[in-house]
């Protein structure tokens, strides 16, 4: 299987000919990469021109967030059917910016997770706590929640079956958009954690946070996640190259 490297451009760049520019730059950059598949997840105004640019896929799309519906009278929104059709493989949903600043609940991720999934699409779901892996993907017996609320609801309603285009990026608060990392041995543990909660053991579970060319790697040799979730560093394509070029080679 192999490693998935998500690019997260969030609200950047300002103009298409920096996004164009930056995706040129990535492109020719990763174009030898065999053991890796890179996602760029741009902002939605960019996605289609980036994708219709791409005929050698050389790296795959994804969007930053969907709605639930596949279409209707929903102002701003984007379907999970429009990203589909677009071209694109994946999308993210429940990052903690859009809880922070999108205010979206358990219950809108709930949604948007099923729709998504519904429309062949695949999903990173991002968490922040082993608290947030929901009751129904717990073995028997095995460790409750310390939360009731949080993320126990953004699955529910969907069965083990459902979940095989299901990734989990696990991003701790504290280091997304800080500068602040999480340490290798800390998400290590909290991968273990995970693995040993979810039923479906084949989940890909990837680390996002503070990433840069000085961790990255050791996420994957030591903290043994099956990929990354970056953000700032993936606006840096000279930065962004060598973290994938380092983690492919190794």
């Amino acid at each position: 299987m192999k490693l998935l490297i998500v690019a997260n451009w969030k609200c950047n760049p300002i103009t298409l000919r920096e996004a164009e520019k930056l995706f040129d730059s990535i492109r020719k950059g990763i174009k030898n990469v065999k053991n890796s598949e890179v996602v760029i997840c741009p902002p939605f105004v960019y996605l289609s021109l980036l994708v219709s640019q791409e005929p050698s896929s050389v790296v795959s799309f994804g969007g930053q967030s969907c709605f639930w519906e596949e279409k209707g009278a929903f102002t701003g929104e984007i379907s999970p059917l429009m990203l589909k059709n677009t071209g694109i493989k994946y999308v993210i949903i429940g990052h903690s910016e859009r809880r922070k600043y999108q205010k979206e609940t358990d219950e809108m991720i709930n949604k948007k997770l099923k729709a998504a999934l519904k429309t062949g699409l695949k999903v990173i779901l991002c968490i922040d706590n082993i608290s947030q892996i929901p009751s129904f993907l717990r073995k028997r017996g095995g460790r409750r929640g310390r939360s009731p609320l949080r993320l126990k609801k953004d699955l529910s309603g969907l069965v083990k079956k459902e979940l095989s285009n299901l990734i989990i990026a696990y991003e701790p608060i504290f280091a997304v958009g800080t500068g602040k990392p999480c340490s290798v041995e800390k998400a290590n543990k909290m991968r273990i954690l995970i693995k040993k909660e979810v039923l479906n053991k084949k989940i890909p579970i990837l680390y996002g946070g503070s990433v840069n060319f000085q961790n990255a790697g050791d996420y994957i040799k030591k903290g043994g996640f099956q990929g990354l979730l970056i953000g700032g560093i993936s606006l840096n394509a000279k930065e962004f190259i060598k973290i994938v070029k380092d983690i492919d080679l190794n």
